[in-house]
C-alpha cells in the first residue's frame, strides 16, 4: 500500500467509488490472476557462449552469458498488463489508443491498480503485443477463468446456470486484401524478388515495371467485365513469375552444390534468416503459381497462409476469410464460459468435444461442467463423441420433452451476443500474427465481453437496492392515499347523512321522504 502524499490526492479520493469499473476493480481476483501468470513471466534460462580466451597459462575456453540473467528494466506489473488487455477488449481499442486513454482516465488507473493519478503512458503500445505473445494462449484462457470467477463470487450468475450452455461458431475475419489472382501474383513476385536480393542473388529480369502494368492492367479488365483479356494479363503474370522462381531456384541450387563439394557459393548469403525466408517465399510462391479455380487448400495470403475461405450461407457475405471460432454462453444470463479458435475450417460438430473440454478446465473451480448443450443443427449426430452431455437441437423435436422445447427456443440467444462480441469488442477482424494470434484475439475478445457483462451486472445489483427502498416508499404513499381516501369517503356520507336528517325534519313531499328513508316510520 501506497504511502499519503502531501502534493497529491489518491485515486480513491479523487473518483466515486460507486463506479461499476471502480467496483469490479476491488472484485476482480487479481492475486489469483498474478499467481497463474506468474511462471509464464519469469526470466528464462539462456545457454552459455563458448570463446578461445588466454591467459598466463596459455590457451584455454570460456563460457560466459549463460543462465538466468536479471539484467535490464524490471517488467512492469502484472496487473496493469492484464488490465489493459481488459480494457482493450471491452471498449474496443487499438493498443495506441488504449495507452493514450488511460493516461487520461483516472477510473482506469485505479482499475489498474494505481494509487495516484499517472498523467503519462503505463507503456510503449508494442509491450502489449510482447506481453499478449508472453501469456500465450493458456495465459488469455486464465484471463476469460478470472472473469467467470468473478460473476459468480458477486452472484451475478448462479453456479447452476453453468451446467446449461448454447454453443454456435462463427468466423473471426483476418486482416487481409479480399484474394484477387492478379494481386497474387504480383505480391509473390515481388516477395521472391526481395528475397533473393537479400540472398546475395541477382537476377537477369526482375520484371518490376512489367509486374506493375499488368497489376493495373488486371483491374481495369475485372472492373470493365472483359474478362477474355483479363484470363490473358493473368496468364502473363503466372508466366513472369515462374521465370522468376525457376532462376532463383536455379542459381540456389548451384549454391547449394558448390558448398557441399567444398567450395565457395557464387552468391554469398548475407544471414540464415535471409536464407529461410528466401525458402519459405518460395514455398508459398509455388502454391500461388499452381492453385486454379478448383483447387483445393487455396493460398488467399502470402502473409498469412492460415486464412481459410468459410462460408456460413450470409446473404450479403456469402465467403468470409478468417478462422472459425466457437462461442459458449450461459443458457439464461449470456454470460461467455468458452471462447476457441479452430484453424482449417472444420465441422461443427467435430470440434464441440474439444471447445466442451476448454469449458470444463474453465468452470474448474466452480465444481460445474456443462450438462446440457443447446445448439443448431451443424451439431446434429455427435452424441457419442459427448458422452455425459445432452445435446438439444431442432433435428430430435420430436422426441425432446417439454421443458427441452422451451430451452431450444433460447437458442438464438447467442446471435446478438456474437454481434456484440464482433462490433464492440473488435472480432470482426483480427490483425494478429499467425494461427496463435488467431487464439489469443479470439480469447481476448470473449474477455473483454466479459467485463461489459459485469460491469452491466453491478449495476444492476447495485440498483436494486434502491428499486426495493422506491418500491417500499410506493407502497407507504399508496397506503396513506388509501386511508385519506377512506377517511374523505366516510365523512362525505356522514355529511349527507346529517343533511339529509336536517331536511326530514319538517313535513316533506315525496321527494323528501326518498332523500331520507331512514326517517319514516
Amino acid at each position: 500500500m501506497a504511502t499519503d502524499d502531501f502534493f497529491r490526492a489518491r485515486l480513491e479520493q479523487m473518483i466515486d467509488l460507486r463506479h461499476p469499473l471502480a467496483v469490479l476493480a476491488t472484485r476482480l481476483p487479481w492475486s489469483a490472476i498474478e499467481a497463474a501468470l506468474a511462471p509464464k513471466l519469469a526470466h528464462q534460462a539462456r545457454p552459455a557462449k563458448r570463446a578461445r580466451a588466454e591467459d598466463l597459462l596459455g590457451t584455454h575456453d570460456l563460457e560466459f552469458g549463460g543462465g538466468i540473467s536479471n539484467a535490464g528494466r524490471p517488467r512492469l506489473p502484472v496487473r496493469l498488463m492484464a488490465s489493459l488487455l481488459y480494457l482493450k477488449h471491452s471498449f474496443n481499442l487499438s493498443d495506441e489508443e488504449l495507452v493514450e486513454r488511460w493516461a487520461e482516465n483516472v477510473q482506469w488507473q485505479f482499475f489498474s491498480g494505481m494509487q495516484y493519478y499517472e498523467p503519462r503512458l503505463p507503456c510503449d503500445p508494442t509491450q502489449i503485443g510482447r506481453f499478449r505473445r508472453l501469456l500465450g494462449e493458456d495465459g488469455l484462457e486464465q484471463l476469460l477463468k478470472a472473469t467467470i470467477d468473478c460473476a459468480v463470487q458477486t452472484k451475478a450468475v448462479r453456479p447452476a446456470e453453468l451446467e446449461r450452455v448454447i454453443v454456435d461458431s462463427t468466423v473471426q475475419s483476418k486482416a487481409i486484401a479480399h484474394p484477387v489472382d492478379s494481386r497474387l501474383l504480383e505480391i509473390a513476385r515481388h516477395k521472391v524478388v526481395s528475397a533473393a536480393k537479400r540472398c546475395g542473388i541477382s537476377l537477369k529480369q526482375t520484371y518490376v515495371k512489367e509486374g506493375k502494368t499488368l497489376r493495373r492492367q488486371a483491374g481495369g479488365y475485372a472492373h470493365a467485365k472483359q474478362f477474355k483479356r483479363l484470363r490473358k494479363t493473368v496468364n502473363r503474370q503466372r508466366t513472369i513469375l515462374g521465370v522468376v522462381m525457376r532462376e532463383v531456384q536455379r542459381k540456389r541450387d548451384a549454391d547449394t552444390a558448390a558448398v557441399a563439394a567444398g567450395g565457395a557459393p557464387a552468391h554469398e548469403a548475407t544471414s540464415q534468416k535471409a536464407v529461410s525466408d528466401l525458402t519459405m517465399w518460395l514455398e508459398r510462391a509455388g502454391r500461388i503459381h499452381t492453385q486454379r479455380r478448383d483447387t483445393k487448400n487455396k493460398l488467399y495470403a502470402l502473409h498469412a497462409p492460415e486464412v481459410e475461405c468459410i462460408s456460413k450461407g450470409k446473404a450479403r457475405n456469402p465467403y468470409e476469410f478468417g478462422v472459425k471460432v466457437s462461442l459458449v454462453v450461459t443458457h439464461k444470463q449470456g454470460l461467455m464460459v468458452g471462447a476457441r479458435s479452430f484453424p482449417g475450417n472444420p465441422y461443427d460438430g467435430h470440434v464441440l468435444s474439444a471447445q466442451l473440454e476448454q469449458t470444463t478446465n474453465l468452470l474448474q473451480d466452480q465444481g460445474r461442467s456443462p450438462k446440457q448443450v443447446i445448439v443448431d443443427l451443424g451439431y446434429r449426430g455427435v452424441d457419442a463423441d459427448n458422452p455425459g452431455v445432452q445435446i438439444i437441437h431442432r433435428g430430435k423435436y420430436k422426441s425432446l420433452s417439454d421443458q427441452d422445447k422451451r430451452l431450444l427456443k433460447r437458442r438464438q440467444a447467442i446471435e446478438p451476443l456474437i454481434g456484440h462480441t464482433k462490433a464492440d469488442h473488435r472480432m470482426d477482424r483480427c490483425w494478429l500474427q499467425g494461427a496463435v494470434g488467431d487464439a489469443l484475439h479470439a480469447l481476448g475478445c470473449a474477455a473483454g465481453y466479459n467485463i461489459r457483462w459485469l460491469l452491466r451486472a453491478i449495476t444492476r445489483l447495485g440498483m436494486k437496492g434502491l428499486f426495493c427502498v422506491l418500491s417500499a416508499m410506493a407502497l407507504w404513499v399508496l397506503w396513506l392515499v388509501g386511508v385519506a381516501s377512506n377517511l374523505f369517503r366516510t365523512a362525505r356520507v356522514t355529511a349527507t347523512h346529517v343533511v339529509g336528517s336536517r331536511r326530514c325534519t319538517a313535513p316533506g313531499t315525496a321527494t323528501t321522504m326518498m332523500r331520507c328513508p331512514l326517517s319514516v316510520k
